[in-house]
C-alpha cells in the first residue's frame, strides 16, 4: 500500500482589522496559546511533509511566531483563492494531498482533519473535501 503524503497550507494573510487590535488576529490568545498556534498543533499531528503559512506582507511577528513552518507571503492581497495560490512556490514538486486551513479557526481538531484525509483517500477519489 502506497502512503501519501501531506501538506497543509495555513491561511494567515488577514489583518482582523474589525478586531480593533494592533496585535494581528491569528496571534490573539485563545485558552492561552495564539489562535494560529492551535491550527499548527492540530496540522503537526498528522505529520505533514510540509507546512506552509501564509501571511500578507508586513506581517513579521506572525512570521516569527510560526517558525520553523515554511512562509509563503501573498502580496498584495486578493482573497482566499490568491492565498492558497500564494503557497504554490513552496509546494512545487510536492505530490500529494493538501489541507487548506483556516489559522483563525483554533477548534478544528486534528480527527476531523483526518476525517478529511480519509474521505479525500477513498475509493471514489473525490478531487477536493470540504468542511
Amino acid at each position: 500500500m502506497t502512503v501519501r503524503k501531506t501538506a497543509v497550507v495555513v491561511l494567515a494573510a488577514g489583518k482582523g482589522t474589525r478586531m480593533k487590535s494592533s496585535l494581528p488576529k491569528v496571534l490573539h490568545p485563545i485558552a492561552g496559546r495564539a489562535m494560529v498556534h492551535h491550527v499548527l498543533a492540530a496540522a503537526a499531528e498528522l505529520a505533514p511533509e510540509r507546512t506552509i503559512v501564509v501571511l500578507g506582507r508586513d506581517m513579521d511577528p506572525v512570521a516569527k511566531a510560526v517558525a520553523p513552518a515554511m512562509v509563503a507571503v501573498q502580496d498584495p492581497p486578493l482573497g482566499t483563492g490568491h492565498a492558497v495560490l500564494a503557497a504554490a512556490e513552496a509546494l512545487d514538486g510536492f505530490d500529494g494531498d493538501v489541507i487548506v486551513a483556516f489559522a483563525d479557526t483554533p477548534l478544528v481538531t486534528p480527527a476531523t482533519y483526518r476525517l478529511m484525509l480519509e474521505r479525500r483517500r477513498a475509493d471514489d477519489d473525490p478531487a477536493v473535501v470540504v468542511l
